[in-house]
């Protein structure tokens, strides 16, 4: 089998950051890198689970809500995909995930979609470690810019 395109990446160097992962058709996949790889620190379970509830809940509540095709956590822990429709601008990108993240930094109340009828896994939470990790990003992603999508 052929190496897929994002084991190509040299992850030694990959940075926390949002780049442009593949276009795919009408399809842009972007790398939301939220730990540096194999460093030692990776997100935990619960902080992601919340996290992707927070995350897809506001982007496909979001002026670009048409536009969202998925939302999702890397199964390495560092960061999650989102794909978005390339009828989106490279500036609204960066600001949905801006946004996005700032929703979650400031999120208080009942996760979205946190009760058993609605969540596989409904016990497992962290509300603070999210929250945390998006403020870790928010600084990150200040100041981003389309030239700094490549990886």
């Amino acid at each position: 089998m052929k190496t897929i395109a994002s084991f190509t990446v040299d992850h030694d160097k990959l940075e926390k950051g949002m780049y442009i992962s593949r276009i795919d058709g009408d399809a842009v996949t972007y790398d939301i890198r939220m730990k540096k790889p194999n460093g030692g620190n990776y997100l935990t379970n619960g902080a992601l689970h919340t996290f992707e509830h927070l995350f897809a809940t506001y982007a496909r509540n979001s002026e670009l809500s048409d536009s969202v095709i998925y939302v999702g956590p890397m199964g390495c822990l560092t960061g999650f995909y989102l794909i978005l429709r390339d009828n989106v601008t490279s500036e609204e990108a960066i600001h949905l995930v801006q946004d996005s993240f700032n929703f979650v930094a400031d999120f208080s109340g009942k996760i979205p979609g946190s009760e058993r009828k609605e969540c596989g896994n409904y016990l497992l939470h962290d509300l603070d470690g999210a929250k945390a990790v998006a403020r870790d990003m928010l600084e990150v992603l200040d100041g981003y810019t389309p030239e700094k999508l490549n990886y």
